[in-house]
């Protein structure tokens, strides 16, 4: 049961016939109460008819037997001001709802009252006046041995001689029972037919609507158990939100692909760069154990600094990979700067003093990077110079050397990338000084781009956001 109400087929079609049975229920609720308000009103109506039309009789004049009160087969009654039945329907048995439950005339003399009485009573009604109002009220009563409900009226009317006559006078309510219970009828056998058919059609409607997403969630199943990233879901012909939520997963997935492609590069790349130094320092050691006399150490020693630079290099990549924010330390850039470059020979300086935050650290290893990246390819000069252009702090390092081909500006900025294929890896480095200076740059909220130097070699441009 949880399972079958936990799909959204499920729960759309419960919910939809949920939503249209409260509202068969309310507008059922309210026709039957406007039906059965109409078809009192006009009971009401047809009593008060009656009513008004005995009490016009006894104005006029007539007397208690000469009263048309069996012309309608409906109750009438007549009573004085002491409550007292001085006439009614002939063929009336029994009567209840008008406070007078006398079905026989208890004579003649009965309806008499005083006069003076009469003017205490109701000094507003004149002899021979009807009364403007109407009370209604419901009861039943059998006339010639059918028992039905209805709906009485009573009238006041000013007989002289007679005092303060009340004519009770009723419509029958047989038509309005009827037509409420055929139309509850109709609506208990309607209203279950209509909510299976809405849910009939909504169970339909959403299992084609969710038929893409279906496809989307198989697809995904497929990916999963194959782990085949180059694959992609199914997109529908369709401008809603599946065919959105379609395009974004296949991005997704695009973007996974693209991930893990560069990790397993990375991975082998890496592996690449280790195999060098650690076969070359294995070698020396090799040969100085077998041969003391011809252990080359300073070989070894560089070979294991070379190692330990690259293990630093692959540490920082990958916590900057695993999203390592920077520390927000405010210090001076120009400082950082003129630290970096001291003691590098034919590096000249312009640092005055511009406020950054971030890591120190990270940012002392990108000026580091590409100072050395500077020298390395340099002829005789490099100059660093920093500066405030606005919001940014910007640190600018130019060699006067070949300089970067426009078609391979951003291509040096990927891992282990050399653009000189000769240059041998002890001069070179394993290509990673850049990649890691531009990460660096980036989750400081900044940019390294290249372009080309005044003096016809590289620059290379650090911008950071400037400290407030």
């Amino acid at each position: 049961m949880r399972r079958l109400f936990g799909s959204v087929r499920s729960r759309a079609t419960l919910g939809a016939t949920l939503v249209v049975a409260i509202a068969l229920i309310a507008a059922g609720t309210a026709v039957t109460l406007s039906l059965r308000s109409n078809l009192s009103g006009q009971a009401s109506t047809q009593a008060e008819r009656s009513a008004r039309s005995v009490a016009a009789d006894l104005a006029g004049g007539q007397s208690y037997d000469q009263l048309s009160l069996d012309d309608d087969d409906r109750p009438v009654q007549v009573v004085d001001q002491a409550g007292t039945l001085v006439a009614a329907s002939e063929e009336l048995e029994r009567i209840s709802g008008t406070g007078v439950g006398a079905v026989r005339p208890q004579g003649s003399a009965a309806g008499v009252g005083d006069d003076d009485d009469q003017g205490d009573d109701d000094e507003s009604l004149e002899p021979g006046e009807i009364g403007e109002e109407t009370t209604f009220g419901d009861g039943s009563a059998a006339i010639d041995g059918d028992t039905e409900d209805y709906r009485f009226a009573a009238v006041t009317v000013e007989v002289q001689g007679k005092g303060t006559l009340t004519v009770y006078a009723g419509a029958p309510l047989a038509a309005e029972q009827s037509a409420v219970r055929t139309a509850l009828t109709v609506m208990l056998i309607g209203f279950p037919l209509l909510l299976a058919v809405v849910a009939a059609v909504t169970w339909r409607v959403t299992r084609r609507a969710l038929r893409p997403v279906e496809g989307i969630r198989s697809e995904m199943a497929a990916i999963t158990a194959s782990e085949d990233l180059a694959r992609r879901v199914p997109v529908p012909d369709t401008h809603d939100e599946v065919a959105g939520l379609a395009r974004t997963t296949n991005e997704t997935l695009a973007a996974l692909e693209a991930s893990v492609e560069r990790q397993r590069r990375f991975v082998a790349d890496a592996s690449h760069e280790l195999r060098s130094p650690i076969a070359s320092l294995r070698t020396q050691l090799e040969v100085g154990a077998a041969h003391p006399e011809l252990l080359d150490l300073a070989g070894a020693v560089e070979d294991t600094v070379r190692l330990q630079r690259l293990a630093t290099d692959l540490l920082l990549l990958a916590r900057l990979d695993a999203g390592e924010r920077p520390a927000g330390t405010r210090f001076d850039l120009g400082a950082l700067v003129r630290e970096e470059a001291a003691g590098r020979a034919g590096v000249a300086v312009d640092a005055p003093v511009v406020e950054v935050t971030g890591s120190r650290g990270q940012l002392a290893r990108v000026l580091a990077n590409l100072l050395d990246n500077a020298r390395r390819h340099a002829g005789e000069q490099v100059s660093v110079r920093v500066r405030r252009d606005g919001v940014w702090a910007v640190a600018e390092v130019a060699d006067d050397g070949a300089g970067v081909p426009a078609d391979q500006r951003e291509r040096i900025f990927e891992r282990f990338v050399r653009l000189d294929d000769a240059r041998t890896r002890d001069d070179g480095g394993a290509g990673l000084g850049l990649a890691i200076a531009r990460d660096v740059a980036v989750r400081h909220g900044g940019t390294l781009t290249v372009r080309e130097a005044p003096e016809g070699g590289a620059l290379f441009e650090l911008r950071l956001p400037g400290a407030p």
